[in-house]
This record gives C-alpha cells, sequence and structure tokens, in this order.
C-alpha cells in the first residue's frame, strides 16, 4: 500500500514538473523571438516589402479588370421594371369577381 502511494505521488509530482517546463517553454516562445516594448518593433525586410507590393498590385489588378470586362456585377444584369407596370393576373391577385366578397 505505501509503494502505492509512493508511486502515485512520484508520477503527481513528475507531471507537475512537466507541467512548469511546459508553461515556460510557451512563455518564451510566445513572443516570436521580437520584443518592442515602447520602443518601434524592426522594420520589415525588402523581400518582405517586395511581395506585398506585388501581392497588393496583383489584387488590385484583378478587381480593376473584373471591373472593366464584366461591369454587371456592378449595375446589374437586366434593366429595371417600373413596378406599376405590372397587372393583378402578373402579381397572382385574383379578380374582384371572385371570392366572398363579390360586387353586385
Amino acid at each position: 500500500m505505501l509503494t502505492k502511494t509512493l508511486v502515485s505521488r512520484a508520477i503527481l509530482l513528475r507531471s507537475l514538473k512537466n507541467a512548469a517546463v511546459n508553461v515556460k517553454q510557451a512563455k518564451r516562445n510566445a513572443g516570436h523571438g521580437v520584443w518592442s516594448y515602447r520602443v518601434p518593433p524592426p522594420m520589415p525586410s525588402k523581400k518582405t516589402v517586395f511581395l506585398a507590393e506585388v501581392l497588393g498590385a496583383v489584387a488590385w489588378w484583378w478587381i480593376f479588370w473584373h471591373c472593366i470586362t464584366e461591369p454587371d456585377h456592378i449595375f446589374g444584369e437586366f434593366k429595371y421594371i417600373d413596378p406599376s407596370t405590372y397587372t393583378d393576373e402578373e402579381l397572382g391577385i385574383p379578380p374582384d369577381s371572385d371570392g366572398p366578397l363579390k360586387q353586385h
């Protein structure tokens, strides 16, 4: 009985020690290696700036190209019809002579 409790305590202490090591590791890796408290962050590399500019240029080209070649996405595909020109039949309204409120 005594050995079982000692073994279980040893396992518990080992797991607590591993948990503490994991917390330290998480704190150490949380900042991605750059600490910039009250100082400006480091400037991005020229490669990063160039790739961002290229990606932005491609995105705007895509938007403008589709605005020029497919303006229906913006202005609509069909012309708008005045709703006052619809007839009762097109709207699905039965004639006045049908139904319980017939006019005599």
